[in-house]
């Protein structure tokens, strides 16, 4: 298919050494000449950069590189060539505005992306992947996306794929030519075992996606516990620097402060809340109202008890409220004493003030999220939520599948159910994906790529 020719500037917004705008479609070498004196762009040999002038007409704008890329073998399978120009938004912005002016379009969000996975270059995993690597903050995160880039979901994919459709193409033969002596008659006996291998090898994945979904999307966390016990200092100290106010004061902090954390490898979406009591002040009583709605989102509470005093109702208010959450119990202000000692309960004690048994907080989040040993294997882990979601879809189907062919449902109607597990995987890849989701997926992108 061919489409216009389209630019955008791929590097950020801002003052920087160098930036780089990209043109790709049938018109870039020819739209690219018409502003730059140099070499021939069309002669050149494919991956060889020119070092050349762009001008406006006689007024020159910049000295640049520019480096030509021949279809097919580009990112988008067109024809394109990348400018490398000064940095500040200014030049690129002069060279973008000429380059529209001689037939080019400002690109959309993601739709290099879009048309190297529509010209067949890459599958659906692979366009989602970019954006995971261009995200990347954590080495575990930059591991996952590269592992999906280089095709490991779509090869995990294409092979459960292939196995729903071998019972099927069985299925098929069995209907369409009965008469074979040759082919084994696929009743539900057979189709059952085969079914309970799929379902075994999905549970098996989708497990182990709870580890990949919090390295790429990270662990919301909150921090809650009665007024003055040190939430708002244990947030301090775990992002090294002064975000929250601390006080002597209790009820200091009356709205929820959000923060980051690389915590070893795993993001945490830190919450600091509101202290928890009975008060008379609006403006506290509304913090403490957005406390417990953070609590019902939280993947994971750090529940605060104050060690250098006794145990209190609001703490065991609050151990009630949360016993059924993941949860971290944190006895701060160790340096002042150890009078808390819970039955049955392990209490990470810590100084967020004078910053004692901080590094202990990692290793108690992996024991409850992360499984190392996946991470430290080649195995593939999906960590997408559209993917993990089409993946929990072929599970249902598979499971209907196994239901109608136990109760000996005759064999083509499970076939159905099984064809439909076949489409909710396609769709992970992008073989059975709709017009609307495309779009929406890639309007997600950077504007560059």
């Amino acid at each position: 298919m061919i489409y216009d020719t389209i630019v955008a500037k791929t590097t950020g917004n801002g003052t920087s050494a160098i930036n780089m705008i990209r043109i790709s479609g049938s018109e870039s070498f020819d739209i690219v000449q018409k502003i730059f004196k140099g070499s021939i762009l069309k002669n050149q040999p494919s991956h060889t950069a020119h070092y050349g002038f762009i001008y406006n007409g006689n007024e020159q704008i910049d000295e640049v590189i520019v480096t030509v890329f021949k279809s097919p073998k580009t990112f988008t399978t067109e024809d394109t060539v990348e400018i490398t120009c000064h940095g500040g938004n200014f030049i690129a912005n002069e060279i973008i505005k000429h380059l529209i002016a001689n037939g080019a379009r400002l690109a959309e969000k993601g739709e290099f992306s879009k048309r190297a996975y529509l010209n067949g270059r890459i599958d659906l995993t692979e366009a989602e992947s970019i954006m995971d690597l261009v995200n990347s903050k954590t080495i575990n995160q930059l591991k996952i996306a590269n592992s999906q880039l280089k095709g490991d979901v779509l090869n995990l994919v294409d092979n459960l794929q292939n196995s729903v459709l071998d019972i099927i193409a069985n299925i098929e033969v069995n209907i369409d030519y009965p008469e074979y002596d040759d082919v084994t008659e696929m009743t539900n006996e057979i189709v059952i075992p085969n079914i309970k291998i799929l379902l075994e090898k999905i549970e098996k994945i989708l497990r182990e996606s709870s580890t990949g979904q919090i390295i790429r999307d990270g662990i919301k966390t909150v921090i809650i516990g009665k007024p003055n016990v040190g939430k708002s200092s244990l947030l301090n100290t775990l992002i090294k620097e002064d975000k929250a106010i601390v006080t002597e004061i209790s009820g200091t902090t009356r709205d929820l402060i959000e923060a980051e954390l690389n915590l070893d490898g795993v993001i945490l979406k830190l919450i600091d809340t509101a202290g928890i009591r009975i008060t008379d002040d609006i403006v506290e009583k509304i913090g403490i109202d957005k406390t417990k709605k953070a609590l019902e989102e939280a993947d994971l509470i750090l529940l605060v008890l104050d060690q250098s005093t006794n145990i209190t109702d609001m703490d065991n208010e609050l151990l009630e409220i949360t016993k059924n959450k993941q949860r971290i119990i944190i006895g701060n202000k160790i340096d002042l004493g150890s009078k808390i000692n819970l039955v049955n309960e392990h209490i990470i004690n810590i100084s967020a003030k004078n910053n004692i048994g901080i590094d202990k907080l990692s290793e108690e989040v992996k024991k409850l999220f992360i499984d190392e040993k996946l991470l430290e294997s080649d195995y593939t882990i999906l960590s997408n939520t559209r993917h993990i979601g089409k993946l929990e879809e072929t599970k249902i189907a598979l499971l209907q599948a196994l239901q109608s062919a136990e109760e000996q449902i005759p064999i083509d109607m499970v076939e159905i159910d099984l064809r439909e597990a076949w489409s909710s995987l396609g769709e992970i890849t992008g073989d059975n994906t709709s017009d609307d989701l495309i779009s929406t997926l890639f309007s997600k992108f950077c504007l560059g790529k």
